[in-house]
């Protein structure tokens, strides 16, 4: 009876998920069919579980959130022009050693394909962006896009990517990615002290996420679901979110944290090496919750990040105003979880009464279907 009662709350879960599904597609689909789609909108569903829910809205949905007009025609360089770039031969043995960012299931031969189109797509942001210093790294936020929204789209995205949310990474040095860095523990600091001071004392420094934010976790997840649903939440977030996320990850992980020999190389082996079951729905909200708790432009002093001089922070505030969110997104979309989660309802409240009923039929078959059982 118990395994029968378990079997039937676990189907009724998997329905309630699909329901969540189909019905916040529906809101996200309805909301597309205005030209002049409130891109706030879109950003406060990027929040709520499922994020942009599948790839076909994503492909509408990631170019609107940064204001890009799909009819832009791009410029696009000739081989020889790339071939004559600095970073030319470190991005394709990079591309070269990505096959993981692809699915496993994949033909070589198409695989190799697209492994050309990652190298064009980085190549052409480079060469129209002579600023712009290629990382390692870089190529695994492109791969996502590629597979996502396809070779000329996917650069028109990562174009405009690299110019505001990635923009400090792609810096000649390193010294504004490391600084980045450096929110970790003041975010630790207000959050659980014990913590940070435990990991201060094994001195484990902050190297075990750096690839984390500069690429967006896709070098350290091997979920591309998982990796796509960050990718909603980045894109719709102030460009530190990703080391805020780091400390939700670490927070989450607090007790094995604890549990080990309180040295540098067991904690870096650690947390170097992400699970492959974190809830990442729970760790988003947290996440938004230490950024509306400890926002970065207060904790910038302590983190020796010049918040009002990088090129990051300088563009990103330049590109809200482009698209006409004038209210800095630090101070209006990270609200009281209990705020949000009221507005969330008040969203979604009209299509979800059949979710409601569908969910209360299933269980009531359910029920039936028990009460015979035990009958008989």
């Amino acid at each position: 009876m118990l395994a029968l009662l378990l079997i039937c709350e676990h189907t009724l879960s998997m329905l309630k998920s699909a329901m969540d599904k189909k019905e916040k597609a529906y809101i996200i689909a309805r909301l597309l069919r205005n030209p002049n789609v409130d891109v706030g909108q879109l950003r406060e569903l990027s929040l709520s579980p499922h994020g942009y829910v599948n790839d076909e809205l994503r492909r509408v949905v990631w170019p609107k959130l940064l204001g890009l007009d799909l009819d832009t025609k791009m410029s696009a360089h000739g081989k020889s022009k790339l071939l004559e770039h600095r970073d030319y031969n470190q991005v394709v043995m990079d591309v070269k050693r990505s096959t993981k960012r692809f699915p496993p299931a994949m033909k070589e031969e198409h695989r190799g394909k697209l492994q050309d189109q990652l190298t064009w797509l980085i190549m052409q942001v480079l060469v129209n962006n002579p600023q712009l210093h290629y990382y390692q790294g870089f190529h695994d936020i492109c791969a996502t896009f590629l597979l996502i929204l396809g070779k000329n789209i996917g650069y028109l995205v990562v174009d405009a990517l690299s110019r505001s949310h990635l923009r400090d990474f792609m810096d000649p040095d390193m010294h504004r990615t490391n600084t980045m860095l450096n929110y970790l523990y003041p975010i630790l600091d207000r959050a659980d002290c014990e913590l940070k001071s435990y990991m201060q004392k094994a001195e484990v420094g902050t190297i075990f996420c750096l690839s984390w934010l500069i690429t967006w976790y896709g070098h350290a997840l091997d979920s591309a679901r998982q990796t796509v649903r960050l990718c909603d939440f980045f894109l719709a977030s102030h460009p530190l979110m990703p080391i805020y996320l780091a400390s939700a990850i670490v927070l989450h992980r607090r007790e094995e944290i604890l549990e080990t020999e309180c040295e540098m190389c067991y904690i870096h082996v650690l947390l170097s090496n992400v699970p492959t079951n974190l809830p990442y729905e729970e760790l988003i909200g947290s996440a938004q919750q230490l950024f509306h708790k400890y926002p970065p432009s207060e904790l910038a002093e302590e983190a020796e990040f010049d918040y009002y001089d990088s090129k990051t922070m300088k563009n990103f505030a330049k590109f809200e105003k482009g698209i006409g969110l004038h209210k800095p997104l630090e101070k209006r979309l990270w609200k009281d979880s209990k705020v949000e989660a009221e507005s969330s309802q008040t969203t979604l409240f009209k299509v979800t009464m059949w979710t409601l009923t569908a969910a209360v039929g299933a269980a009531f078959i359910a029920a039936q279907y028990v009460a015979s059982s035990l009958n008989s």
